[in-house]
């Protein structure tokens, strides 16, 4: 019996109607690597089952006091029942890629049941025409509360599914579990009762937070009743979100996004990630005749280096406000332009760098995608409801090199559904999984009403970077060859390359593959 803090009980007490605390982590398997060939529903129930010692939390559910008068506790659940949280289901024919999204997002949308554990999985076979994965693929989807998320203690989502090798070992037994018997009424009063009494002590912190929600606002609302314009322009990711959820994706090699990083100077693949999904949203904005003059504005976590403390040193996660420069036509500028606001940020320059990144999480991208998306979530309760944090969010994780195997099912897709709120309607979430960058993005459906157009807009922003990239070394060998000669003491000029005109996407000319 464990109380949550005050900082997961709000992830509790935030839920609505509309809007709930679920990362769904998304994964997609090519099983002809397993012995035989084939993965089967059973296997994988008695896989998870010896592994649960390893996310006690995933046999524990909440349990709320008497009349709220304190934070929630979290007990072991004595009706666990394993069947109720891996569910099997496949998709119908034809099984193409935007079936799944939409089975995808309808699942994530849906609220996790409060008298339960906080978590289902859901194993979705059915995946006949997806054009660039392995024929006999299937997906298992992974939902989680962010209060069920214990990034402070590091409990491993990942390695409760996964492997670094293809080899399968049988499972040890599983070690006999017997739930505690869940504490009474009377017992939670007492112990409420006995927190009341250092409840002075306490509220600073919850009190402290709650003013910063409340000054958020009241300069929220101060600006608009004055007419003053917000640091950023409202779009239509901004407003009240809906109870459902769109989900899409596309990849991309990732030696091209080094490539494409040589347009500008001193340029990093997490720059050019932020300027391809500026350069799609700004297309499909257009397409929407709805492109404001100003610079939209993303939330961006970034993992730090912080202090030591008792010795030791280890990262933790900010986040800055960037601006996407999506008032600028030319791409190499609006490349340019965000690579200076990286590069001017204090928080940016004490961000670790990609390939610390990576070490980082080689067996945990998982968690890096929960521990990003929960840090967004707590700085949006933060900043109020009419205070958004920014037009929209984009969370770039650099994931493991190396495959990762369930029951000898190779790993060919990661990626995560985030949960969305009232004011920022739209999360990017980009990760890379061996040569690969998976770009994918939920929003609100009312607000995305037509996912497929943005995808195909993302797609259409780094084609044309790409383009640009290949002129660019093409060009190269030339101007080496006859260097042009410039008066002494000129000073030296890079060569601006003028992006061809681009084409607008149409939701016709929209792939419904994840390519």
């Amino acid at each position: 019996m464990r109380q949550l803090s005050e900082h997961d009980a709000a992830y509790i007490y935030s839920d609505s109607a509309h809007a709930n605390s679920n990362v769904t982590l998304v994964h997609i398997y090519d099983q002809s690597t397993a012995p035989g060939g084939v993965v089967r529903f059973k296997q994988i129930l008695s896989h998870v089952e010896s592994r649960l010692d390893r996310m006690p939390l995933f046999r524990q559910k909440i349990v709320q006091v008497p009349l709220n008068l304190d934070y929630p506790y979290w007990v072991e659940d004595d009706n666990f029942q394993l069947e109720y949280h891996v569910r099997h289901i496949a998709l119908p024919k034809p099984g193409d890629w935007r079936q799944f999204c939409i089975q995808s997002s309808r699942i994530h949308a849906r609220p996790l049941d409060l008298s339960r554990p906080l978590w289902e999985m859901y194993v979705i076979e059915g995946l006949d025409s997806f054009l660039d994965l392995p024929q006999g693929s299937f997906a298992i989807l992974l939902k989680i509360h962010h209060a069920a998320i214990d990034v402070e203690h590091g409990n491993e989502i990942t390695r409760l599914l996964h492997d670094l090798t293809p080899e399968v070992h049988p499972a040890p037994p599983t070690a006999p579990w017997f739930p505690e018997d869940p504490p009474g009424d009377l017992t939670l009063l007492w112990r409420a009762g006995f927190h009341m009494a250092s409840w002075p002590l306490r509220l600073w912190r919850p009190v402290g937070k709650a003013w910063q929600a409340f000054r958020a606002t009241a300069e929220a609302v101060s600006r608009e009743l004055r007419g003053v314009p917000p640091a950023f322009p409202m779009t239509r990711f901004n407003t009240e979100v809906s109870s459902q959820r769109v989900f899409e994706t596309r990849r991309f090699a990732l030696d091209e996004f080094k490539q494409i990083r040589t347009l500008v100077a001193d340029s990093t693949v997490h720059d050019v990630v932020l300027a391809v999904c500026a350069g799609g949203l700004r297309a499909y904005l257009e397409i929407q005749d709805e492109l404001p003059k100003d610079d939209l504005v993303a939330a961006v976590p970034v993992a730090v280096q912080s202090e030591r403390v008792a010795g030791q040193a280890g990262p933790r996660l900010s986040w800055v406000r960037l601006g996407l420069a999506t008032g600028i036509e030319d791409p190499v500028e609006r490349l340019a332009h965000i690579q200076q606001a990286s590069q001017a940020s204090s928080t940016m320059v004490h961000a670790l760098s990609a390939r610390e990144l990576t070490s980082l999480a080689e067996q945990v991208p998982s968690m890096a995608f929960a521990a990003t998306s929960k840090m967004l979530r707590s700085a949006a309760v933060v900043s109020g409801e009419w205070a958004p944090l920014a037009n929209c969010a984009i969370t770039n994780i650099p994931g493991s090199r190396e495959p990762l195997y369930l029951l000898g099912a190779r790993l060919t897709y990661l990626s995560a559904i985030m949960p969305v709120h009232d004011g920022m309607g739209l999360v990017f979430s980009v990760t890379g999984y061996g040569n690969t960058i998976v770009v994918s993005f939920t929003a609100c459906a009312e607000q995305v009403p037509d996912p497929e157009v943005l995808a195909q807009c993302i797609r259409n922003s780094f084609q044309e970077y790409l383009a640009l990239a290949r002129k660019v070394v093409v060009a190269a060998p030339a101007k080496r060859a006859t260097p042009s000669r410039r008066p002494a003491g000129a000073s030296k000029r890079p060569a601006r390359v003028v992006a061809p005109r681009r084409s607008r996407a149409t939701a016709t000319g929209a792939s419904s593959n994840p390519t």
